[in-house]
């Protein structure tokens, strides 16, 4: 007799497009669909790859969320859309 109910074996796995997770997709098609527009597809696909390898090289094993506190700490402050901590004299006014 078969079970009535399914029990998901993984339930912490990313979404996936494909082989790929959502970050490194994006990280690839952005420079894919820019060599198509210049009309460098190679190039295109050179860098796709190149971000993929990079992107894959850098979470290793970690999750993506590792990305984003990594730009949130070492990149300059608004540049991926994240706030920075406010100055010390306007810290009193926040609450």
């Amino acid at each position: 007799m078969a079970d009535r109910y399914m029990i998901p074996r993984r339930l912490d796995d990313p979404e996936l497009i494909g082989f790929w997770t959502i970050d490194e997709f994006a990280g690839m098609i952005i420079p894919f669909a820019w060599g198509i527009l210049a009309q460098h597809i190679l190039i295109g696909i050179a860098l796709a790859m190149g971000a993929w390898f990079a992107l894959r090289k850098a979470k290793a094993g970690r999750t993506s969320s590792w990305l984003l506190h990594a730009a949130y700490w070492y990149l300059p402050a608004g540049f991926t859309g994240l706030v920075a901590t406010p100055p010390s004299h306007c810290r009193r006014l926040a609450g």
